[in-house]
C-alpha cells in the first residue's frame, strides 16, 4: 500500500493537469479503488496496451498513452538513427478513441516523427494496411476491441503492419519503464508533421481485398443472396457494406440500430461477436427478411461473428473454429478448382484453434503451421517466409481471420467479403453454409469445441489465475472425460512431455504461460491466462469420425456429452 501511495502522490507532483490531480486525491479516500488504479502499470500483452479508462497508472488515460507513445518513440529514433520516421494512426468508435489517437499524434510528431492520422474511425486492418502501403515505420490503433465499453487499448506495431513481438515489444516496454514521469513525455504537437489521411486509402484497401475474390462470376449469379450485416456500433460500418457491394452482393441489410457509432455500445451488453447476445437484433432483422447469411463484426472490424440457418431452417451462430474451418476449405478447394498452387503454400493457426484446420490442410496438400495466441504469431510466421513461400490464410478460434498478404493482423472486412462468397459459392452447388460444414466433417473428421473463460477481475483475480496455473504444473490432470492423459506440452518451460513412452522433449516456441492436455481419445484441453483481459480460458477440443450426413446429429450428441464430461472434470480441480 505504500509503494502505491508513493506512485500516487509522484503522479500530484507532476505536471499534470488539475483535473486528473483532483481524481487522484479522491482515489486517497479509497484505498481499494487506488490500489488498482496504481499498483501496476499497463503492460502489452498479445494485444498491446489495454485497461479501464480512468486516472492512474493502471489506466487508460492521456498519460499512460503519452508515456507509451514517448517509449516507443525513443525506442524508433534509437532503431532507425538519422531517418525520418513515419507513423500510422487509427482508431475505433469507443469513448476517448480519437482524444487518445491526437494524443499520441501529439506525442510522435513532438519527437519529429511524421504522423499519418485517419480523418475518423477506421478498421484495424486498414490501420495494417496503411503502415505497409506509407511504408510507416510503426503505427498505432486506439481500440480495446471487443472489450466492455469502460476499456479502450493502444496497440503497436512495426513495419511491416504486424503488432510487435519479441524483441521489438519488451524493448519499448524497457523504454516505457525508463520513463518515470509524465513530464518526461513531449505532448506540444508539431501540426506541420500531423497529414490526415481517409477516403483514398480506403479505396485502395478495398481494391486489394476485391483483389482476394475467387467466385466473382459465381457471386454475379448470386448476386441476390440477403446478407444481414451489423457492424455493432463500430468501426465496420466505414467499409464493410462498401466492400460487399463492390464484391457485387446486391442485397445487403445494415442493421439500423447499430449502425451508428457508439463507444457506450447502447443495443449490447458487450460488444462482442462472440456473444450471441451482440447478434440478437441482427438475427430478428435476418427472420424478418429471411436471410441467407448474417455477420456481425466487433467495434475494431478486426473479428466476425457469423450465423446460418441449420439443417431445421433455424438460424445458428457458428463458432470462430467453424467459421475459420469454413474459410481455409472454400479458399484451398477455390484453390484446387483454379489450379493455383505452384508448391510452397500454407496456412497458418493457433495453437488453440481447432485442429480441424490442420487436417483440412492435409486434405489440399498444403503445408499448416501453429503458433501462440495471438495474430501478432501468424504475422510473424507471414514474415519469415515472405519472398520464400505464399500465405494463403490463416486465423484463430476467437473470431480472427486472414487471407493474403498485404494487411498483417486479423481482417474482418476482407473476411466478411470471403465469407459472402463462400455462402454464394455453397448456394450455386445447392447447398447451404451449414451443409458445406457437415460435409467438411465427412471429409476430415467430425471436430468440436468449446471455450470456458473464468473471470478473475484485479490484483486479487491476476493472483488466483497465478495459482491456478500453477496447480496444474504441479499436479497436472491424469485423466478428462475418462480417457487418459498421455502428454502435456508446457510453452511456459518449453516441454512437450510424453506420458506413455516417459519422454520429455524440448519445444521452438517464444515461452508464453499455456499448458495443454493431450488425451488417449485425441481429445485436446488448453489451459491460458488472457493476455488482454482479467481472465484464465479453458479450450476444450474433441473429435470423432463422421461417416455420414445422416449420423451427424448422433454424433454431435456424443460430442456435446463428451465436453461436458471434460468440463465437470476441469471446475472440479
Amino acid at each position: 500500500m505504500s509503494e502505491v501511495k508513493e506512485k500516487a502522490q509522484r503522479w500530484l507532483d507532476s505536471k499534470i493537469d488539475e483535473e486528473s490531480k483532483k481524481q487522484i486525491r479522491d482515489l486517497l479516500n479509497d484505498e481499494e479503488a487506488l490500489t488498482e488504479a496504481f499498483y501496476k502499470d499497463l503492460e502489452f500483452g498479445t494485444g498491446g496496451l489495454r485497461g479501464i479508462m480512468g486516472m492512474g497508472s493502471n489506466r487508460m488515460n492521456k498519460y499512460t498513452i503519452g508515456m507509451a507513445t514517448q517509449g516507443l518513440a525513443n525506442y524508433l529514433i534509437q532503431t532507425y538513427p538519422g531517418e525520418q520516421i513515419k507513423a500510422a494512426i487509427a482508431h475505433d468508435s469507443r469513448n476517448n478513441s480519437r482524444f487518445f489517437a491526437e494524443t499520441t499524434a501529439a506525442v510522435f510528431s513532438a519527437n519529429g516523427i511524421e504522423v499519418f492520422l485517419f480523418e475518423d474511425l477506421r478498421p484495424t486492418p486498414e490501420l495494417s494496411f496503411a503502415i505497409r502501403h506509407l511504408n510507416c515505420h510503426t503505427g498505432v490503433v486506439l481500440t480495446a476491441s471487443h472489450n466492455p465499453k469502460e476499456y479502450n487499448g493502444y496497440k503497436a506495431y512495426w513495419n511491416d503492419g504486424a503488432q510487435m513481438v519479441a524483441p521489438h515489444d519488451k524493448n519499448v516496454i524497457a523504454e516505457v519503464n525508463k520513463i518515470h514521469s509524465a513530464d518526461e513525455v513531449k505532448f506540444d504537437a508539431k501540426e506541420d508533421l500531423i497529414h490526415n489521411i481517409g477516403t483514398e486509402i480506403d479505396q485502395l484497401y478495398l481494391g486489394e481485398i476485391k483483389d482476394l475474390s475467387l467466385s466473382p462470376e459465381i457471386v454475379q449469379n448470386q448476386k441476390n443472396l440477403k446478407i444481414v450485416y451489423s457492424p455493432i456500433h463500430g468501426t465496420g460500418v466505414t467499409v464493410v457494406p462498401q466492400c460487399l457491394k463492390q464484391y457485387g452482393f446486391e442485397n445487403v441489410y445494415v442493421v439500423e440500430e447499430q449502425s451508428e457509432p457508439n463507444g457506450n455500445f447502447p443495443t449490447v451488453v458487450y460488444p462482442n461477436p462472440e456473444e450471441a447476445e451482440a447478434l440478437k437484433i441482427a438475427l430478428n432483422k435476418a427472420r424478418e427478411v429471411d436471410a441467407d447469411l448474417v455477420m456481425a463484426t466487433d467495434p475494431d472490424a478486426d473479428r466476425v461473428g457469423i450465423a446460418v440457418k441449420n439443417l431445421k431452417g433455424e438460424f445458428q451462430l457458428l463458432n470462430g473454429n467453424q467459421t475459420g474451418s469454413l474459410l481455409i476449405y472454400y479458399i484451398l478447394k477455390r484453390w484446387t478448382e483454379l489450379s493455383r498452387y505452384k508448391g510452397g503454400e500454407y496456412i497458418v493457426k493457433t495453437i488453440v484453434t481447432t485442429e480441424l484446420i490442420k487436417k483440412i490442410a492435409e486434405r489440399f496438400n498444403v503445408d499448416s503451421y501453429d503458433t501462440l495466441t495471438g495474430f501478432k504469431y501468424i504475422a510473424s510466421i507471414i514474415r519469415e517466409n515472405e519472398g520464400k513461400r505464399t500465405f494463403i490464410a490463416g486465423g484463430e478460434e476467437s473470431y480472427g481471420y486472414l487471407i493474403g498478404e498485404f494487411v498483417r493482423d486479423k481482417d474482418a472486412v476482407a473476411s466478411c467479403a470471403m465469407i459472402a462468397e463462400m455462402c454464394a459459392y455453397a448456394a450455386s452447388e445447392g447447398k447451404t453454409v451449414y451443409e458445406l460444414l457437415i460435409e467438411i466433417y465427412e471429409e476430415c473428421g467430425f471436430y468440436k469445441e468449446k471455450l470456458i473463460s473464468l473471470t478473475k477481475k484485479g490484483k486479487q483475480g491476476a493472483e488466483e489465475i497465478q495459482q491456478m496455473m500453477l496447480n496444474f504444473r504441479e499436479t497436472p490432470p491424469e485423466s478428462f472425460g475418462g480417457s487418459k492423459v498421455v502428454k502435456v506440452v508446457d510453452y511456459q518451460n518449453s516441454t512437450d512431455t510424453d506420458l506413455i513412452a516417459v519422454k520429455k522433449t524440448s519445444i521452438d516456441f517464444e515461452k508464453s504461460n499455456v499448458l495443454q492436455f493431450f488425451t488417449e481419445d485425441g481429445s485436446k484441453i488448453s489451459a491460458r491466462p488472457s493476455g488482454t483481459e482479467p481472465k484464465i480460458k479453458f479450450y476444450i477440443s474433441v473429435n470423432k469420425p463422421l461417416d455420414s450426413k445422416d449420423n451427424y446429429e448422433k454424433v454431435e450428441a456424443e460430442l456435446d456429452s463428451q465436453i461436458q464430461s471434460i468440463e465437470s472434470d476441469l471446475m472440479s480441480l
